[in-house]
C-alpha cells in the first residue's frame, strides 16, 4: 500500500495534464463546449490525484529520498521547485475554473497558457519525483511530510 498510492496518485496527475493539453487543443479549434467537458474532467483527475497523495500523507506517512547523500541536496531542491509549482498550479487551477465558469474570459484566456505551462510543468516534476523516490532508488524511510523533505 505505501507504494501503490504514490503509483496511482502519479498516474491521476499525469492523466491531468494529458486532459489540459487535449483541452488546450480542443479550444484552439474554437470547440469551446468539448473544452469545457475536457477541462472539467483535468479537474476532476487532479481532485483525485489530491485525495489520493492526501491519504497516503495523512495515513501512511511521506517517503524520505532513499538515493545516494551525494545527490540528497539536489533532489531536496528539485522537490521544494516541485511543490511550489503545484502549488502555484493548484491556485491557478482554480483560478481557471472559477473564470471559465463564470464567463469571464478575460482574465480566462489571459492567465489559461500561463496556467496550462505551470500545471504540465508541476505533473513532469511530479512524475520525476515519484520516479526517484520509488523507481530509480529505493525508496527511504515513510516519515511524516515535513521530516521527509528536510531529510530529502
Amino acid at each position: 500500500m505505501a507504494t501503490f498510492l504514490p503509483f496511482i496518485s502519479t498516474l491521476f496527475i499525469g492523466l491531468s495534464a494529458v486532459f489540459v493539453a487535449v483541452g488546450w487543443y480542443f479550444v484552439a479549434k474554437r470547440k469551446i463546449e468539448v473544452h469545457k467537458k475536457v477541462m472539467f474532467w483535468a479537474a476532476v483527475l487532479a481532485t483525485i490525484f489530491f485525495a489520493t497523495y492526501l491519504s497516503k500523507t495523512l495515513f501512511i506517512g511521506s517517503t524520505a529520498f532513499g538515493g545516494p547523500e551525494s545527490i540528497k541536496l539536489y533532489y531536496t531542491i528539485f522537490l521544494l521547485f516541485h511543490i511550489s509549482m503545484a502549488t502555484i498550479a493548484a491556485v491557478l487551477g482554480i483560478i481557471q475554473l472559477v473564470t471559465g465558469y463564470k464567463n469571464k474570459l478575460v482574465s480566462h484566456r489571459r492567465l489559461g497558457p500561463i496556467t496550462s505551462v505551470i500545471w504540465f510543468i508541476s505533473a513532469i516534476t511530479g512524475i520525476a519525483v515519484y520516479c526517484l523516490l520509488y523507481v530509480v532508488y529505493e525508496p527511504g524511510p515513510t516519515t511524516n511530510l515535513f521530516r521527509a523533505i528536510i531529510s530529502g
